[in-house]
């Protein structure tokens, strides 16, 4: 047997990992009170950005619940996921709901797998999956490989200046925890006994991965003023500050120098002409 090197053992722990939590993952593991806003808010942006009829790739689909989405209102979906379990996950719930949805176990790191020089309009990646992505570069080459001219990127990704989760450790002293986000190289997060492989960005870091082929047309923090998910007592306890807090995202997370904060970043990008 090959011994992997340590790229390929980084992927296959984090493949691991999702896959050992594939069976529950949209339940309150991963698709809790505060992750169910977010998703919201991602949706809003989705719907804004591809018309119904869009053929659209999803990286990262997790369980399928955006693949689903998406496919119930007329886009058609190619779904991928590093996870064959998540896969799966998105094939039985898109076939319950009766819906065509493409569903491939590719991550994201693969996707010079996929066919179709420039038959899609768009693709899309929501809470996270591309910050496990080793090479940013080689995703935007395919992205652009695959999506046509005028066609869009929409992501949401996990940033480094999260003001909650700074606020939160430091009050409990947890310094190296505060550090965890600011690392420049992939650091090891940990999930249900497993190891997610994680790289964290700025808005402008991970843009420059695809700036030669997409132009930057949204750039907003995600979670700026609402606690980030795995802070939940705020919407549990209360639930009206709650909503006035994500009000106030809504209504300031894309201003200048507030748009580079949050627990996660969204970015819209369009593939350039040329």
């Amino acid at each position: 047997m090959n011994t992997p090197t340590p790229l390929q053992a980084r992927l296959n722990d984090t493949q691991e990992a999702f896959d050992s939590v594939a069976a529950d993952y949209d339940g309150p593991r991963g698709n809790n009170t505060a992750i169910q806003d977010m998703r919201a808010e991602m949706w809003r942006w989705l719907d804004a950005s591809f018309p119904p009829g869009s053929r659209l790739i999803d990286l990262g689909c997790g369980t399928g619940l955006d693949a689903v989405h998406l496919a119930a209102q007329g886009r058609r979906v190619t779904a991928t996921d590093w996870s064959e379990r998540m896969v799966a996950r998105t094939r039985d719930r898109a076939q319950d709901a009766g819906l065509d949805v493409d569903a491939r176990a590719i991550g994201a790191h693969e996707l010079h797998r996929l066919e179709g020089d420039g038959l899609f309009d768009g693709a899309y990646s929501n809470l996270g999956p591309l910050n496990c992505v080793p090479d940013l570069q080689a995703v935007a080459t395919e992205c652009a490989r695959l999506v046509r001219p005028g066609g869009r990127l929409v992501f949401t990704v996990i940033g480094r200046w999260c003001p909650w989760e700074i606020a939160h450790y430091a009050w409990r002293r947890r310094w190296a925890r505060i550090g965890v986000r600011f690392a420049r190289d992939t650091v090891a997060v940990g999930m249900n006994g497993g190891t997610i492989w994680t790289r964290y960005y700025t808005p402008a870091e991970f843009h420059a991965a695809f700036a030669a082929h997409f132009e930057l047309e949204v750039q907003r923090g995600l979670c700026v003023f609402v606690p980030p998910p795995y802070l939940t007592w705020l919407a549990e306890r209360h639930p009206r500050w709650h909503e006035r807090l994500w009000a106030l995202d809504r209504r300031v997370a894309g201003w200048p120098g507030i748009n580079r904060l949050g627990d996660h970043f969204l970015l819209v990008m369009r593939r350039r002409a040329s």
